[in-house]
């Protein structure tokens, strides 16, 4: 990747806002972590078959429509990189929600650490996927769960120019509070911008304490042209 590294963005990004945002919304925008050039070497890795264990044909799932393939091990440098280097931040934040929704699991500092947990309990293959849309394609609403150790975050990049490679295709999120109606969100991203989401459940405080409200992302319909996304998920899977 290009000399100007996503990690020194990482380490400058305030994190203390994105756990504010994290805690309000179940999601936080990071701007611009990647630059163009970096967006598009990632994106290329798309048609490298070599660097990947497996290809999923959505709709032969009933996921949506369109494609994605997960990485193999081990993982090309500059996606492990962004792996080692957004966990150490993530995690405070993971085991501080673990603790307001009562969840014993506590995760490690390092994500080598957290990956040794994985793989004692069976969750030997990788999880960082890149996806290809193109125009009709979409993506349902989902979790990435994989297994009993779940990291509570995980972190997509877009990395193509809405507006200029693509229509549609926006990213949707939605969670369902046991206390309240559904919500809803569409969340703008543009070429390079990383987004932090719950992978499955967010504490919200009440007058008793914290309950837990559930999420789901997906993808809208995209019009036309081709949208490449790439997705850090820090649990590997069975």
């Amino acid at each position: 990747m290009s000399h100007e590294r996503p990690e020194t963005r990482i380490q400058a990004t305030n994190w203390n806002v994105v756990e504010d945002s994290l805690g309000r919304d179940g999601f936080a925008v990071l701007p611009s972590l990647l630059t163009t050039a970096q967006c598009e070497e990632l994106a290329g890795y798309f048609f490298e078959e070599a660097r990947f264990r497996s290809r999923i044909v959505m709709e032969r799932y009933a996921f949506g429509r369109g494609e994605y393939k997960y990485f193999s091990y081990p993982l090309p440098d500059a996606v492990g990189r962004l792996r080692q280097s957004l966990y150490p931040h993530l995690a405070p934040i993971a085991n501080r929600w673990h603790a307001a929704m009562r969840i014993e699991e506590r995760f490690p500092a390092t994500h080598d650490e957290f990956r040794e947990v994985c793989h004692a309990a069976g969750q030997h293959r990788p999880t960082p996927l890149l996806l290809r849309y193109q125009a009709n394609d979409y993506c349902c609403l989902h979790q990435d769960l994989y297994g009993d150790h779940v990291f509570p975050f995980q972190v997509i990049f877009l990395l193509n120019e809405p507006g200029r490679e693509f229509g549609g295709g926006e990213l949707l999120l939605t969670e369902s509070d046991p206390k309240k109606p559904g919500r809803a969100e569409v969340v703008p991203l543009y070429q390079g911008d990383a987004l932090v989401l719950a992978v499955n459940n967010r504490p919200v405080r009440s007058t008793r304490g914290y309950y837990r409200v559930s999420l789901r992302h997906g993808v809208s319909q995209l019009i036309w042209g081709q949208r490449h996304t790439l997705g850090i998920i820090f649990h590997d899977a069975k």
